[in-house]
This record gives C-alpha cells, sequence and structure tokens, in this order.
C-alpha cells in the first residue's frame, strides 16, 4: 500500500511511528540549545507524524483529521474516542503559542520538557492504534 508520490502513503505506519520518534528526538535538541520555537514546531510536527501512521492504518481518517500536522493534532484535541491525557496533550500542542508570537511567555527547560512528553504520549498513543488495526 505503499506508494512514494502520495504524501500518506509514502511511508508505511510503522515507518511514519519511526520518522516521528526521530522528530521528537529533534526536538528534544532543539531545546536544548535553547530553541523554542524549534523545538515546539518540531514536537507538532512529530505529533502529526505520529497521527499520520494511524492513518495509513485506517484507525482515523483524513475526512475526520485533516491534511496538515497541525489540523491532526486539532482534531485529536477533540477527538472524544481518544483517552483524556491524549486529548489533554494534543490541546497543550495545538493551543500554546509558538514563541516569539506577540505575547512573551516565561518558560523554563520543564515547561519545554512538557511538550515534549505530550508529544509523546501522542506518538504512542498511535502507535497502538496502529498495533491494533494489524492482523494478529
Amino acid at each position: 500500500m505503499k506508494d512514494p508520490t502520495h504524501w500518506l502513503y509514502r511511508f508505511t505506519a510503522r515507518e511514519w511511528i519511526k520518522i516521528a520518534l526521530q522528530e521528537i528526538d529533534r526536538a528534544d535538541a532543539a531545546y536544548a540549545s535553547r530553541d523554542r520555537k524549534g523545538g515546539m514546531a518540531t514536537c507538532r510536527r512529530a505529533a502529526g507524524m505520529g497521527i499520520n501512521a494511524a492513518m495509513v492504518a485506517g484507525a482515523v481518517t483524513e475526512e475526520r483529521y485533516g491534511r496538515s500536522y497541525m489540523d491532526h493534532v486539532v482534531a485529536l484535541a477533540h477527538d472524544e474516542s481518544a483517552p483524556q491525557a491524549v486529548r489533554d496533550a494534543a490541546k497543550l500542542l495545538a493551543e500554546t503559542p509558538l514563541p516569539g508570537a506577540e505575547l512573551i511567555l516565561l518558560r523554563t527547560s520543564n515547561t519545554d520538557q512538557k511538550f515534549v512528553e505530550a508529544t509523546k504520549d501522542i506518538v504512542a498513543h498511535s502507535y497502538a492504534l496502529v498495533l491494533k488495526s494489524e492482523p494478529a
């Protein structure tokens, strides 16, 4: 079912998860170098990649979750079928303004780590959906 020309099916579900995990490592590196805007953008991208995996697996649909990574994260934040902790993680990523906006937000490394942990929760949830969709 892999199609290198299709935006979603260019990777398998498990490949999307692997790429999402690599993206989480990039987010950690961005935060470690005090690039908070890059860290947040990378967390959102990683979460969206995880949701792409669930879409490839057929656990969620493009009609419901949209096409962009942010569409995915916002949709997950409102998906009543997802666990509350996962919806809360998605809300954190979706509703927190990117650093450098008009508001000045005071953040610490603990705050930054919350975004990374939220992303991990979303990717783990997506992986669980992928595993549930695979034949036994």
